[in-house]
C-alpha cells in the first residue's frame, strides 16, 4: 500500500512550496521585466524539483546559484559554482553533471546585469 502524500495546505507554512513551474515562470518574467533574458536549459520536476540558476553577466561569465537548505529549516541561494572565464568547458560539464545526478532538477538561465538581485532577495 502506498501513502498519499499530504495535502499542500495542510503543510507547515515552512514546509508549503510555490510549485517549481511557477517559481521558474515568475523568474523568467521578473528577468525579462528589467531588460535582461531569461530561458529553460533544463525542465524537471513540476512541482517539487530542484532549481539550478545561471547567472551570465555581458560579457557571458557565468554563476550557478542553488536555493540550499539552512539549519532553522530556511532555504537560501547560494553560489555553487563559479565560471572560469579561461576554462568555460569546466562550467558546461558542472551542469551536464548536476543534469545527470538528478532528474528533478531544472535549469534556469538568466542573462542581465546584476541578476544577483532577482534571486538573493528570495527565499
Amino acid at each position: 500500500m502506498t501513502e498519499t502524500p499530504p495535502d499542500r495546505a495542510s503543510l507547515p507554512m515552512s514546509e508549503a512550496r510555490l510549485p517549481v513551474k511557477l517559481e521558474v515562470s515568475g523568474l523568467l518574467r521578473l528577468t525579462e521585466s528589467a531588460g535582461g533574458f531569461g530561458m529553460v536549459l533544463k525542465k524537471g520536476e513540476t512541482d517539487v524539483g530542484t532549481i539550478l540558476v545561471v547567472l551570465l553577466n555581458n560579457q557571458s561569465v557565468g554563476s550557478v546559484f542553488e536555493r540550499m537548505p539552512q539549519l532553522d529549516g530556511s532555504r537560501c541561494w547560494t553560489l555553487a559554482k563559479q565560471q572560469d572565464a579561461d576554462n568555460a568547458s569546466e562550467f558546461e560539464l558542472y551542469l551536464q553533471r548536476r543534469a545527470a545526478q538528478d532528474p528533478d532538477l531544472w535549469i534556469v538561465e538568466l542573462t542581465i546585469a546584476d541578476g544577483e538581485r532577482l534571486i538573493l532577495n528570495q527565499s
